[in-house]
């Protein structure tokens, strides 16, 4: 049974102020309308709710029982508007956000600390996480946004913007001889490859490229990140294929070389994914809009 909600807030004034008159005042409504509205909530109940009184109205036991769960329920629904203002204002809020390892430090962060002093009570969740598994998050909801590596072919996602990730060899002092000269992937094959674990995505990326040249690449090391990956390379143990941005400061001090290869890798486009069939937050509406503004002042 559906009944009207008007009916409800008549008869939640007229329960307060225990006088019809009163209640059509407040309500700024004929007090025949207000006597109208309870009659019909009586009626489809199938109870009296009030006792006429000379001088106003009592509630009955039936309907002092149905004013608790009343005064209750708009209270609920006063509640609820209040968190929608404050979720309009970004006064409250939550944004999740998943990310590859690979892309944290220098795509993501710079943008987030954006978004966090624009809007600090925000909070914020983010996961470190593999593509696969982003995606999947993302098409059951408990993520917003996530920055994944591509290419994706997923009908129920969408990439929201991309840029573009350059990769370089790397290897520690050790290799300065391999430094001096382009290498071949022939080459590369023969010395010790560090790289990541067989089910990432930076890993495929690599086979793919050496593959694209008629060879396999076998790892020597297979290690679980980039900072391990880094931390291997600067040791001596072998070559890594990492993002030049993550390494910047190790080719610019020296602890780690660049190696130069033939047929230079490619860059990676790193894209901001969000799932088609699901209407974004306001919260993640925000950085999404932050997103596109870097990028059309870029």
């Amino acid at each position: 049974m559906v009944i009207n909600t008007e009916w409800y807030r008549i008869f939640l004034h007229a329960a307060e102020h225990s006088n019809l008159t009163k209640a059509a005042q407040t309500l700024h409504m004929t007090q025949p309308s207000v006597s109208y509205a309870i009659k019909q909530l009586e009626d489809a109940l199938g109870v009296a709710l009030f006792d006429r009184l000379s001088k106003g109205v009592r509630l009955t036991q039936e309907g002092h029982a149905l004013y608790l769960h009343v005064r209750q329920a708009f209270a609920e629904l006063d509640s609820a508007e209040r968190h929608m203002k404050k979720l309009k204002g970004f006064s409250e809020g939550r944004l999740r956000i998943g990310a590859n390892g690979a892309i944290i430090k220098d795509f993501l962060l710079p943008s987030l600390d954006v978004y966090h002093a624009r809007y600090p009570h925000v909070r914020i969740q983010m996961s470190q996480e593999k593509t696969s598994r982003i995606l999947e998050r993302l098409k059951n909801g408990s993520l917003d946004l996530g920055f994944v590596h591509l290419p994706i072919s997923d009908d129920e996602i969408m990439i929201h913007s991309t840029q573009a990730s350059p990769y370089c060899a790397v290897a520690g002092t050790a290799f300065a001889d391999w430094a001096r000269q382009p290498l071949s992937a022939a080459t590369l094959t023969k010395l010790p490859l560090l790289m990541l674990s067989p089910d990432s995505s930076t890993r495929s990326f690599i086979e793919g490229w050496f593959r694209s040249q008629g060879f396999e690449a076998e790892a020597d090391f297979e290690l679980t990140n980039l900072d391990m990956l880094a931390e291997f390379a600067r040791r001596g143990y072998g070559v890594a294929f990492l993002p030049r941005t993550f390494v910047a400061s190790d080719i610019a001090d020296g602890s780690l070389l660049e190696l130069v290869t033939e047929t230079p890798l490619p860059d990676r486009r790193i894209g901001i994914a969000v799932p088609k069939a699901l209407t974004p937050s306001l919260a993640a509406r925000a950085f999404l809009e932050l997103l596109q503004d870097k990028k059309d002042r870029a």
